[in-house]
């Protein structure tokens, strides 16, 4: 079997690995980007986990039962006769599929475009220099090796698995099933009250499903500014999701109906039934089937690949990027280290990806983003820095359109004025949230904000009053 050769082969077509192999391609590099995921109808798809079954498919149902939400229990304040208003699961389900067909499709449209070699199959590391894929459907193809003068590892993550509640795509699913529920159930629970615990909650939930989350940690999103977190679990619970903390699950019975899920509080051993189990504890690095172990490539005791600051393994010209790696499982994430490799192999220079900076985001509604550090973390650090809040009840356009829960909170160092973090609780808080990430990616002020126009009125004018609100002359509150 001889080799076909490359100078780079990514194994991942997700975020992280398509945008690195585009990216390879535009600076003169002759790519090749090996994906192993298959469609329900078995053939070969690009995208990985973000396009098939997380980002794109979540948002999707997430803006679906939004909308539906919106004319049931809202429109009726804007002088919208709501009566009959119901939702056809199926149709809802088709409308995802659609959108995900599109975008993967879109993705093999531009790597054709850029003339990256898509090679269909399991790519699994010979050595530093070679690759061996085995093909979709065993029998039909030959393995396949191919070498190259560089490799990145994309393989991104996997959902994690609970011994106490393992999953059986029927009455217990993790993450991708609960993507196609073919109808609500009366009854939903759910292990983990993280991020996708409460996107996947919030879509069932506004469709009727009585949702009931456990979490076994007892601080709620202990990630977040502490004072948003905790006003985003007072507007989630007011809007009928049940958030348990401090409750760990011990175990699950299930019959043909229903799950039963055992779990145990500071009030001692509970016991909860629901028509639908699912298991969102967090995800695991996709790492097993590289061939770590055979090649020598270094993975830390959680099966992360270990990596230098520039993404370089132990072996030479072998990078990892993504969930695969260190750092936030985001696609935004995966795909800036991408870029950031591919131009370090071409010898652009020492590109790098500031991860102070990543923004965060949960789709819930309204959404919580944040982007920087949190108070509890400057308070820990001993940093002296002052604080701006703007509520969204006192913004005009919030008010105009009915969304005026949350608020804006700047976080500023108390000498320099230079922004450290920024949190967003509100609508449509995904895009505020920009603003914060390039002002800090400019070492910028909240006087530079606050010297800034804002366009009257937008929503955006909440960021402009919490950097005045920083030297208390916030102009509307």
């Amino acid at each position: 079997m001889v080799p076909v050769a490359y100078d780079v082969v990514v194994i991942g077509g997700g975020p992280g690995g398509y945008v690195a192999a585009i990216r390879c391609a535009q600076l003169g590099l002759n790519t090749a980007c090996v994906e192993s995921w298959t469609n329900p109808e078995g053939r070969g798809v690009l995208g990985g986990t973000c396009l098939n079954v997380g980002c794109i498919p979540s948002k999707a149902l997430l803006d679906s039962s939004h909308q539906f939400h919106h004319f049931k229990h809202e429109a009726v304040r804007h002088g919208i006769n709501n009566a009959g208003v119901t939702m056809d699961v199926s149709r809802m389900m088709k409308r995802k599929d659609q959108i995900v067909h599109s975008l993967t499709q879109g993705i093999s449209t531009l790597l054709r475009k850029n003339k990256v070699t898509w090679i269909k199959g399991q790519g699994r590391l010979v050595g530093p220099d070679q690759v061996a894929v085995e093909p979709l459907h065993k029998g039909h193809d030959e393995k396949t090796l191919i070498s190259a003068r560089h490799i990145i590892l994309a393989t991104g993550s996997l959902p994690a698995p609970l011994s106490v509640a393992p999953v059986d795509e029927q009455l217990i699913v993790n993450s991708t099933g609960a993507l196609s529920f073919p109808s609500v159930p009366r009854r939903l629970g759910i292990i983990g009250a993280g991020v996708i615990g409460l996107e996947l909650g919030s879509v069932w939930q506004r469709l009727g499903s009585e949702v009931t989350l456990l979490e076994a940690e007892t601080q709620f999103l202990p990630l977040a500014d502490q004072q948003l977190a905790n006003e985003t679990l007072k507007v989630l619970k007011k809007q009928g999701l049940q958030i348990e903390m401090g409750a760990k699950v011990v175990g699950t019975g299930c019959d043909n109906r229903q799950v039963t899920v055992r779990y145990e509080t500071a009030d001692g051993k509970q016991q909860l039934t629901v028509e639908k189990l699912i298991v969102a504890v967090g995800r695991i690095p996709n790492s097993a089937s590289l061939g770590a172990a055979d090649c020598g490539l270094e993975l830390d005791a959680k099966g992360f690949i270990r990596v230098d600051n520039n993404c370089q393994t132990n072996l030479p010209n072998v990078y990892a990027i993504g969930d695969v790696v260190r750092g936030p499982m985001l696609a935004h994430k995966a795909s800036e280290e991408g870029v950031a490799v591919a131009e370090r192999i071409a010898g652009i220079g020492a590109t790098h990806c500031d991860f102070s900076h990543i923004p965060w985001v949960i789709y819930i509604w309204p959404e919580l983003a944040w982007a920087g550090q949190t108070e509890q973390q400057l308070r820990a650090a001993g940093v002296d820095y002052r604080v701006g809040v703007f509520p969204m009840l006192a913004s005009g356009r919030a008010q105009a359109s009915g969304e005026t829960q949350g608020m804006v909170k700047m976080l500023c160092d108390a000498r320099s004025d230079r922004i450290l973090g920024v949190h967003v609780l509100a609508a449509n808080a995904s895009e505020l949230i920009t603003e914060a990430v390039v002002a800090m990616a400019f070492a910028g002020s909240s006087e530079d904000l606050a010297r800034t126009i804002h366009a009257h009125p937008t929503l955006t004018e909440a960021m402009h009053e919490a950097a005045l609100a920083v030297d208390k002359r916030a102009l509307h509150f």
